[in-house]
C-alpha cells in the first residue's frame, strides 16, 4: 500500500489536481467557520453591486427583520429609553415647582404625564434652586419627548432628479427596534452582489459545497450501479448477461440528460431538493462504467486463479470480491472520480434550464448560473454574478480529470514511462 501511494503521488498529474480540488474542498469547510450569515440573505437595496463594495447594513432590505429584532414591544422600549424612572422624577419636581397639584401627576401615566409637561413646561422659567445645569437637563429632555406618542412610522424619501421632488422610498415602522451592537455597521463584499442583492462570495462557497455533494452521492450511485451490474454481466454469461446488455443499451439510445430532464420534471419544483436530484442523476449516468466494468470482467473471468476459485468450491459473491473486484479496483476509483465530475456538470446543465434543486432551500452552482441568465447579467456585463461560477466548475473538473489522468499513468502499465 505504501509503494502504491508513492506511485501516485509522484504523478505530477494527480498531485496538481489532488492539491486544486482539496484547495476548493478545504474553502467550503473553512469559510462557513468565520462567516455564519445565510448564502441566501438579501443584504444590498441595490442588485449587481461591483466586487469591492461596502454595504451600509441599515441601508438593506430585510436587513432588520432577518435579525430578528422586529419586536412587538418595541414602541414600550423606546419610550423606556427616551423615558427613564428618574426623568419621570424629574419632570413630578419640576412640575411641582412650577405650582402643578401634586396630585395630578401620574408619572405611571406615560400619556397623562406628557400632556401636562407639554403644557406647564417653559424653558425660560427658573425655578428656585435651579442651576444652569439642571435647566439645561430638562431642555434636552424636552427635545427627546418631542413625538414620543407617535404611533406612524419615519417616512424615507428620495429626490427625484427628473420632477425635482421628494418621492417616497419606504417606510420604517415604529415596531422596529435595532441594537446596534447585534449588526455589523458596514459590510465588504469582494465579489459584489447578485440580481437579488446578495453576497455573490458566501453564496458561491455554499453552492460549491452544495454541488460537490451532489456530485459525490450522484457518483457513488452510479458507481454502485454500473459495477454491480457490470460484474454480474461479465461474470455470469448466458441470459443474464443478455439481459443487462439489452438494459445497458437501451439506456445508451436514449440520451442520458434528455431521460434526467423528463425525470425532473416530472418530479416536480416542490419535491427536487439537492439529494433527490443527487439521486436522480447517479440512476440516469451508470451506462459507461457498467459496460466498461463487463469488458473488464469477461478478460478476468477465464484467469487461472479464477478457476482455481471455482474448482474450490467458492460462491459466486466470493469470486467476485475476492478474486476478480482487487484487479479492476484501480478502474472503478478512477470511474468513481469521473462520476462526481460529471454530476457536478449535470447538475449545472440541469439548473441552467429550470430543473435543477429547489430555489428556496440552498444555492448551487448551476442555480446561480440560472439566476444570472435570467436577470441578463451577461449581458448587461455583471460579470461577477457568472464568471466565478465558471471558474469553480472549470476547476472542479479540470483537478478531477488531473487525478484521473495521472492514476491511468500510475495503473496502466501502457501509459507508464
Amino acid at each position: 500500500m505504501k509503494h502504491l501511494l508513492r506511485q501516485i503521488f509522484r504523478s505530477g498529474k494527480f498531485v496538481v489536481g489532488f492539491v486544486i480540488f482539496m484547495a476548493i474542498v478545504l474553502t467550503t469547510l473553512i469559510y462557513p467557520i468565520f462567516v455564519t450569515d445565510p448564502p441566501l440573505e438579501i443584504i444590498s437595496r441595490g442588485t449587481f453591486l461591483p466586487p469591492g463594495v461596502y454595504v451600509n447594513v441599515y441601508d438593506s432590505i430585510g436587513g432588520v427583520e432577518h435579525y430578528n429584532l422586529v419586536l412587538d414591544d418595541a414602541a414600550s422600549r423606546r419610550i423606556a429609553n427616551q423615558l427613564s424612572d428618574d426623568d419621570r422624577l424629574a419632570m413630578q419636581e419640576w412640575l411641582i415647582g412650577n405650582e402643578v397639584p401634586e396630585s395630578e401627576i401620574d408619572i405611571t401615566d406615560t400619556a397623562a404625564l406628557l400632556e401636562l409637561w407639554t403644557n406647564n413646561f417653559d424653558p425660560t422659567v427658573r425655578l428656585p434652586g435651579m442651576t444652569n445645569a439642571d435647566r439645561n437637563y430638562y431642555i434636552r429632555l424636552n427635545s427627546r419627548l418631542d413625538g414620543l406618542l407617535d404611533t406612524e412610522g419615519v417616512v424615507i424619501a428620495e429626490m427625484n432628479e427628473e420632477s425635482g421632488q421628494l418621492t417616497e422610498d419606504y417606510v420604517i415602522e415604529q415596531n422596529i427596534y435595532v441594537n446596534v451592537g447585534e449588526l455589523p455597521n458596514i459590510r465588504w463584499l469582494p465579489l459584489g452582489t447578485d440580481n437579488f442583492g446578495r453576497d455573490v462570495l458566501n453564496e458561491l462557497v455554499t453552492a460549491t459545497r452544495v454541488s460537490l455533494n451532489i456530485g459525490l452521492v450522484a457518483g457513488v450511485v452510479a458507481t454502485i450501479i454500473g459495477l454491480a451490474l457490470g460484474m454480474i454481466s461479465g461474470y455470469i454469461g448466458g441470459v443474464v448477461d443478455d439481459l443487462i446488455v439489452f438494459i445497458t443499451n437501451l439506456f445508451t439510445v436514449i440520451p442520458g440528460f434528455v431521460l434526467l430532464i423528463l425525470i425532473s420534471f416530472s418530479i416536480g419544483q416542490e419535491q427536487r431538493g439537492a439529494f433527490t436530484i443527487a439521486v436522480v442523476i447517479g440512476l440516469t449516468s451508470w451506462v459507461w462504467t457498467a459496460r466498461a466494468v463487463r469488458a473488464q470482467v469477461i478478460s478476468l473471468r477465464n484467469r487461472d486463479h479464477v478457476n482455481l476459485s471455482k474448482l474450490s468450491g467458492h460462491s459466486t459473491i466470493h469470486i467476485l470480491a475476492t478474486d476478480i473486484f482487487p484487479y479492476i479496483a484501480s478502474y472503478v476509483v478512477m470511474a468513481l472520480i469521473l462520476q462526481i465530475s460529471s454530476g457536478i456538470l449535470a447538475e449545472a446543465g440541469l439548473s441552467i434550464l429550470g430543473l435543477g434543486p429547489r430555489t428556496t432551500d440552498v444555492p448551487t452552482l448551476g442555480l446561480m448560473m440560472n439566476w444570472s441568465m435570467i436577470y441578463q447579467a451577461h449581458i448587461s456585463g455583471y460579470w461577477w454574478a457568472y464568471f466565478p461560477v465558471i471558474l469553480v466548475i472549470a476547476l472542479i473538473s479540470f483537478s478531477m480529470n488531473l487525478m484521473n489522468t495521472g492514476l491511468d499513468q500510475v495503473f496502466n502499465p501502457a501509459l507508464r514511462d
